[in-house]
């Protein structure tokens, strides 16, 4: 992150985080808070560790950690987590129809277990298939490695498809509900037949107008091979942001051990932190490669 992102953030949640001075002491300064809340969640680092490095209590970094983490997230959604307009999607779709080769593709849909300590009296609410203790993030990504939606806090119990199905946007979409561009033939194609615009999965979720997975591997043609490895090229960008966002915020590394309601606002705070920061400090790594070959 760079300087003059770290000085629109902390002007950004300044409003919410801004305590006063009284008699016995000074508040801490927002830019401390900021500071400590960032280093949390890039390094991974445990509490404890804080606590030495900045001379704060636990309990106290606990509490800062958590306000500024809810504090980046009202102050940042509106602008860099908003459910795009129509010509926005068809933006969307043209990076993806250029990049993935894979037409009128509105996103890449897929969940992250994100590892937690089991929270006391959950049962096995929590436990997923992978034998670890988990919530899902449920997201869905551009062709830029950006989310333009994301819902935490399911149960790790629950498959990917059932927890799209209960947020906002899935509700949304398997309604027919979402306000996406209208059914249009595909360019280049000798079929004069409308084709909906669509979000691309994996099996795990459940096929509908607006929602393509791949065909089932048994008994498949050249074209439905075809046809999955396009889906495949188009769907790899969520789980690339996946990872992009994991190495650059390492808190998503190891387990979180903190409560169920701070879990979800550091996974939200990282979501929205890899969006700022690709925005105002990323760069476009296929330019580069583009860039070095010319040379």
């Amino acid at each position: 992150m760079s300087e003059d992102s770290f000085t629109y953030l902390v002007t950004a949640v300044t409003r919410n985080l801004q305590k006063k001075d009284t008699h016995m002491r000074d508040s801490i300064a927002v830019e401390e808070r900021l500071s400590v809340t960032l280093r949390y969640l890039a390094t991974g680092c445990s509490l404890r560790s804080l606590h030495f490095e900045y001379l704060i209590g636990r309990r106290t970094l606990s509490t800062i950690v958590e306000e500024t983490c809810n504090a980046i997230w009202c102050a940042l959604k509106d602008e860099f987590i908003k459910e795009p307009n129509e010509e926005e999607w068809i933006a969307i779709s043209e990076k993806f129809s250029s990049k993935a080769n894979f037409p009128q593709c509105l996103g890449a849909i897929d969940g992250k277990h994100v590892r937690i300590v089991k929270p006391a009296f959950s049962g096995s609410n929590f436990f997923n298939y992978k034998k670890y203790f988990s919530i899902v993030l449920m997201a869905i990504a551009d062709a830029d490695y950006c989310f333009t939606y994301v819902d935490v806090g399911a149960y790790g119990k629950d498959n990917d498809s059932n927890v799209l199905k209960n947020t906002n946007i899935g509700k949304q979409i398997y309604s027919g509900n979402l306000k996406v561009p209208e059914a249009k033939p595909l360019s280049h194609s000798l079929i004069d037949q409308p084709v909906p615009y669509v979000f691309v999965a994996d099996e795990a979720f459940a096929l509908s107008k607006n929602v393509m997975r791949p065909f089932p591997s048994k008994g498949q043609t050249t074209e439905r091979r075809i046809f999955n490895y396009r889906l495949t090229r188009a769907r790899r960008f969520v789980e690339c942001a996946f990872g992009i966002m994991s190495n650059k915020w390492r808190i998503l590394h190891r387990p979180l051990d903190v409560k169920i309601e701070l879990a979800s606002a550091v996974v939200k705070t990282c979501c929205i932190l890899h969006n700022f920061v690709r925005e105002r400090d990323g760069y476009e790594f296929e330019d580069t490669l583009t860039c070095n070959k010319q040379a």
